[in-house]
Parts: structure tokens; sequence; C-alpha cells
């Protein structure tokens, strides 16, 4: 194992982290608030550490796809151990387990939160918050990859292990260029979200932490409702690009090109785009009587539809309240979450297209055992490698499900709030039902179901495998033998 390159990487990453921890510093400049000390603190560590660690470069910086999922895990872990020291040592969390909870829901684009007053927290406390799921959106490792010049060329590996989604390959040849044409775009999306909520009379550090939150599908509110208080119009502008960020970014990089034609023909966002359509029109139907007006029930069932497959899970009502349709409707959207290769979380619906292949195909073979039939995406043959890879994380997503909803359930809460507790968690949603439904938090369980939760959120983030492989031994055996053998 190149532990060097592992060392080298994460000293940047922190480095990084030291600098984005000066702009909630600025914030609270800004409004004149004594928090921003602590950030300024946090951030002076982190650079310290960083520059220790990256003052002498690794000899080698090839690496393979294990040295990538370490490398991923552990920067996620670091980022969110120092990004919840500010909360921490303000007190504004006095709770530690709290504070890395809420911090980790931000980075994992969960949104998921233990406090039960928003509102009492500082500017900078919020615009951290909020800023942490825009980082975490397409990956701090992605923008690495993007600012920092790596040499080598395995570094597909550092983007393998963080982006979402059954397969991920490069737009250009080079991987640097590919991460910066992500986060071009990523950015550029966020500024015109910014510019349309200020077009409709948001506050600037509304429509920030907004962005912010929309952007990486993270759904941190600013305030108590979450976004129950702004108008139709905001929550249309925000529910657009909900579903704009849920969408496989090839997409835009292909209409970008002006490959507009074969962008409309990705099976995958064909898909997405039809389950929304589909929910939507379901749950419009089953809560209309429920509602005000046609435009009211159209409104809140496309903002939660959008919220809730993306997973950002802003909320504009509280549809805790609503019928069992729409209950099981939003539960079902929270499984199948958003396109691979964008900042939403869930299983993907590309894994469920291949799943759904392949169920056909097996049943195509009971009928005519001699027929050999490929499954394909676009037009082009699936990899017998990627369907087993579907196959593998489907059977480990079960296994860690199952196990989290019995391990809180120490806890002798109700199985539905256990059940969405979990499935709120591990597919980066945010609210649940019942005790953890959008008006409520996740305040009241204990420190090890928080725990538990909080590898979840971290587990779906990173599409399981790169966390788990932290905790198998063969991971770590080389690297212990390699030093033993040196001294």
């Amino acid at each position: 194992m190149n532990s060097s390159i592992i060392r080298f990487i994460l000293g940047n990453v922190l480095k990084i982290e030291g600098l984005l921890l000066f702009l909630p510093a600025i914030v609270s400049g800004i409004y004149f608030e004594h928090e921003g000390l602590y950030y300024v603190s946090v951030a002076a560590v982190c650079l310290i550490l960083g520059f220790l660690m990256t003052r002498k470069t690794p000899e080698s910086q090839v690496f393979y796809l294990k040295e990538g999922c370490i490398t991923t895990a552990l920067s996620w872990i670091l980022l969110s151990f120092f990004g919840c020291l500010p909360f921490y040592l303000s007190r504004e969390i006095p709770s530690f387990a709290d504070a890395l909870f809420e911090t980790i829901s931000g980075f994992t684009t969960t949104g998921a939160s233990i406090l039960s007053d928003v509102e009492a927290l500082s500017h900078c406390a919020l615009f951290w918050r909020s800023f942490t799921h825009w980082i975490g959106g397409m990956g701090v490792l992605v923008f690495l990859l993007a600012v920092i010049p790596l040499s080598g060329g395995s570094h597909i590996n550092l983007m393998r292990a963080e982006s979402p989604g059954p397969s991920v390959g490069k737009l250009v040849p080079k991987i640097r260029y590919t991460a910066r044409i992500l986060y071009v775009i990523y950015f550029i999306m966020t500024v015109a979200e910014i510019l349309l909520l200020l077009a409709g009379g948001m506050p600037l550090f509304d429509a920030l932490t907004t962005s912010f939150g929309t952007a990486g599908t993270g759904g941190f509110g600013i305030k108590n409702d979450s976004f129950m208080s702004y108008s139709p119009y905001l929550q249309w502008i925000v529910t657009i690009f909900m579903i704009l960020f849920g969408v496989n970014f090839n997409a835009y990089y292909l209409i970008l090109f002006g490959k507009l034609k074969k962008a409309l023909f990705i099976e995958e966002v064909r898909a997405y785009f039809v389950i929304i359509l589909a929910a939507s029109a379901i749950i419009f139907f089953n809560i209309v009587n429920t509602c005000s007006g046609i435009f009211e029930a159209l409104t809140h069932a496309a903002f939660q539809v959008g919220s809730i497959i993306t997973t950002t899970g802003f909320s504009s009502v509280d549809f805790d309240l609503w019928p069992e349709t729409s209950h099981t409707i939003l539960v079902l959207l929270m499984f199948i979450g958003a396109c691979a290769g964008s900042t939403g979380g869930g299983i993907k619906v590309s894994r469920f297209l291949i799943l759904v292949k392949t169920v056909i195909k097996e049943m195509n073979s009971y009928i005519h055992p001699k027929s050999i039939k490929k499954i394909k995406m676009d037009g082009k043959c699936v990899e017998h490698e990627v369907v087993r890879s579907t196959n593998v994380y489907l059977i480990t997503f079960v296994i860690i499900f199952s196990v989290s909803v019995f391990a809180i359930s120490i806890d002798g809460k109700d199985l539905t709030t256990n059940f969405t507790a979990v499935a709120a968690t591990i597919n980066n949603i945010g609210p649940g039902l019942a005790l953890v439904g959008p008006t409520q938090n996740f305040g009241h369980f204990s420190v090890f179901s928080k725990y538990v939760l909080m590898f979840d959120m971290m587990a779906g983030r990173l599409e399981l495998f790169p966390l788990l492989i932290l905790f198998h031994p063969a991971a770590w055996k080389d690297l212990f033998t390699r030093r033993f053998s040196q001294k």
C-alpha cells in the first residue's frame, strides 16, 4: 500500500478545509459574531497539520483502487471531525456526538439534524452548516483533483471511490480536466439558482445557504419550518434546481458541447424524469382534497417528490400528515434516489434499471433456455462486472440497512421511526416519518444510535465499500508488513 500518497492527499484535504473554514469566519465578521474566532482557530490547526503532512512529496504517486477507497473514507472522516469542532468549541452544539452528527449530515448531504431550534444558531454556524452540503455534494477529492496537480495515471480510482453510481468514467482524456468540467458546471448552476432566488425577493444570506443545500442536495434549512414559509415562486425555483442537480452530470457535459440529442437519449435520465412525473401525479391526486387549491397541491407534490428523490430533504409542508399512499410513494423514492454521477444519494436510478433488466433477462431464460441475451443501457451492452457489482451492492445495502434498524431499535422507538430514520440516513435524505418527520429531528436518539446513523450517512454517501474496506484486515495487512520489514 502506498501510505505516503495517502498521507499526502489527506494533508491536502486538511489544507483545503482550513481555507474553507475562513468563509464562515468572514460571515461572522459581517454580522459581528464572536463565534468566528473558533472557525479561525480550527482553520489554523487544519492548515498547520496539512502543511506538515504535505511537506514531503511522495516518491510514487501511483495508487490503486484500494488506496483510493481508503483515502476517500479517511478524507471524509477527517473533514467531519475537524468540521464539527467549531460547533462544539463555541458550544452552539454542546455535545460532541451531536456536533459530529450535524457535520457528517452536512458533508454527506443528508440534512438530518439533531437541532430543535435552528434559528438560534449564529449566522456563521448556519453558513458553515449549509456550506458543508456544497463541499460534499460534488466531493472534496473531485475538487482536489481539479486544483492540485497529481502525476500518475490511476487517479480515476479517487474519483471512482467518491463519486456516486455503479460506474465512473472520464468525460475527457485527463482526470484533472474531468474534475474541472464537473466543478464548472456545478458552480454555474449554483450561481444561477442564487440569482433566481434573489429575483424572487429572497435575502442574500438565505439565497446562498438555500443554494448550497440545493446544489449539494443536502437540505439543511436556516428556518425551523425548513421551506414552508417561503413563497410558491421560491419553492418552484428550488424544486426545479433540486431535480436538475439530481441529473447525471454527463448529460450536462454533452449539452455543453452541443451533443443535445445524445444527452436526451441517456436512459437513466429519461427514467428519472418519468419517475418524478408519475410520483408527482399520484401524490397530487392523493392530496388535492387536503389542500386549499389545485396549484397548492401541485406545488407541494412536485416540491416533495423532487426533494425526496434527489435526497435533498427540504420540506414545504408536513408530509407526515399526508395520506398513507403518499407516504408509501415518498418512502419508495427514498430508496430509488437520483441519477448516478449527480450530487444526489439513494441507490440510484441506473442500479434499479439494471436490476429490472436482470430480472427480465432471467425470466426470458426460463422461457427460452438456449437464448443468449445481453443487458443493454443506452444501446450498449452492460458488462458482467457492472451487473455483478450492482447485485453485490444491493445485497450489502440490505444487510447494513437491516442491522442498522435492529441496532437503533434498542432505543425502544416505533418501527416507522426506526425504519425511516435508517432509510433517511443511509440514502442521505434527511427527514423521515413519525418521530423523524419533517417537523421533528434526530436529537432524541441515544448516543449509540446516533453513531449507528452517522455510519449509515457516511456509508451511503461513499457507496458503502470505501467505508467498509476500512474494517477489512487485508486492507491494512501489507501496510503493517511493510512497516515491520523496514524496522
